[in-house]
């Protein structure tokens, strides 16, 4: 088998001791497992993965070197998003709280892996993003019609920016000037200067707008428009294309409607920037989008329910979860073909590579806990085999991963 990681007992929320899974050694001997397949690192390198339980008001805490549970923390009430700082080791639980009531942010020390303080935010927030230096978080509340800019390091919210009706994410652009606002209940999308915090344009006809992305040139947003069949893209105005007549600056401006399938849920952008990759979740199906035309290439079935995708970071592989079904379907972008699927928890709705990119995580919203699935695994009559299996709390529903050195 060669050096690979310990993989511990299967433990109960509690951290108590538990039953090991019968199978386990079975997918471990089907694995494969090659000693360059997992990376060796050095004494004071740690990484972890962060999964919010909403069911349980938790966050599991997953050692990722050794692949096995670090612990479970208690956060704030109905955790819904978790963002990770680039430039501290410092990870955010967006809180939504009570219904109806405030939301907060639970920051975890990650060298520790302690909650170490607490910020309030709006009420019912549903996104978390955060700026490329570390400084700033932004939050999407739907309960407020508003997105809360938090400063981090003062551990307070700063501004409130008034959105549209029930924003469903606030997202940065890459060069960290521009922020887009999908308004779900609005059916519209908001995008704001950085700097100023000045509303630029409203771009509507979106209806159900989420998960929205912006290409790495800053250049271009998608957005799905999951209350329908299509997916909108924004030309977004940029400080090197205004010309030098003040008086008529570029603007964003819608550039194309595009249909889908039915319920279009989550956009999963290739690396390079090249796809958009749409889940149409009633549809059964994944469309492709060329960025660069706004055309759509092919649509094609993928599985029960799909909620989200991932791409790998060689932009090869497309992974799709299906919620209403036990399978993440694995798709090869360059082959145009599904090569396998894998069988993983009930109800994955979730998913984030490791530091590395070796493994896969994936969260399974009903059976409560993470599949782990090694990216080198090739397939075997169309399954791919999965490695091991870890318990998380209640309705995960998010994840993050942080790798870090310690000094």
């Amino acid at each position: 088998m060669g050096d690979r990681p310990e993989i511990p007992p299967k433990r109960s929320l509690d951290g108590a001791p538990g039953t090991i899974v019968a199978a386990t050694l079975g997918l471990l001997t089907l694995t494969g497992c090659q000693p360059h397949d997992f990376p060796q690192y050095p004494a004071n390198y740690r990484e972890y993965a962060y999964v919010t339980n909403q069911g349980s008001a938790t966050v599991t805490v997953l050692d990722v070197v050794n692949v096995r549970l670090d612990r479970e923390l208690p956060v704030g009430p109905n955790p819904v998003a978790v963002a990770a700082s680039p430039m501290r080791n410092e990870v955010y639980i967006l809180n939504a709280g009570a219904q109806g009531g405030q939301g907060t942010i639970s920051v975890i020390d990650c060298e520790h892996n302690q909650v170490v303080a607490t910020i309030g935010v709006g009420r019912d927030p549903d996104s978390i993003d955060v700026d490329a230096k570390g400084k700033l978080a932004y939050v999407a509340n739907r309960g407020s019609n508003a997105v809360s800019v938090v400063d981090l390091d003062a551990r307070q919210t700063v501004a409130l920016i008034g959105v549209g009706e029930e924003p469903d994410a606030a997202l940065l652009s890459p060069d960290g000037m521009t922020l887009l606002v999908a308004n779900h209940a609005g059916n519209s999308v908001s995008i704001f200067d950085v700097e100023s915090r000045r509303l630029r344009t409203v771009v509507e006809g979106c209806v159900g707008a989420q998960s929205p992305v912006i290409l790495p040139d800053s250049s271009k947003a998608f957005v799905a428009c999951s209350g329908g069949h299509q997916v909108m893209a924004i030309a977004l105005a940029r400080p090197e294309d205004q010309p030098a007549n003040p008086e008529r600056p570029v603007t964003d401006r819608l550039e194309a409607l595009m249909d889908v399938g039915r319920a279009p849920v989550h956009l999963a952008l290739k690396p390079d920037g090249g796809e958009v990759f749409v889940s149409n979740s009633l549809s059964n199906s994944v469309s492709e989008i060329y960025a660069t035309t706004d055309e759509v290439g092919d649509t094609y079935m993928i599985g029960e329910d799909p909620v989200m995708g991932l791409v790998s970071r060689d932009n090869a592989l497309l992974y799709e979860a299906n919620q209403n079904s036990p399978y993440v379907t694995v798709y090869s972008i360059d082959d145009g073909k599904r090569i396998g699927s894998v069988h993983v928890g009930d109800g994955p709705t979730a998913m984030a590579f490791s530091g590395a990119g070796h493994l896969l995580f994936v969260v399974d919203s009903r059976s409560d806990d993470v599949a782990v699935v090694r990216t080198a695994s090739k397939s075997e009559h169309g399954q791919i085999p999965l490695f091991t299996m870890l318990p998380a709390g209640r309705n995960p529903n998010a994840i993050v991963v942080k790798a870090f050195r310690v000094q």
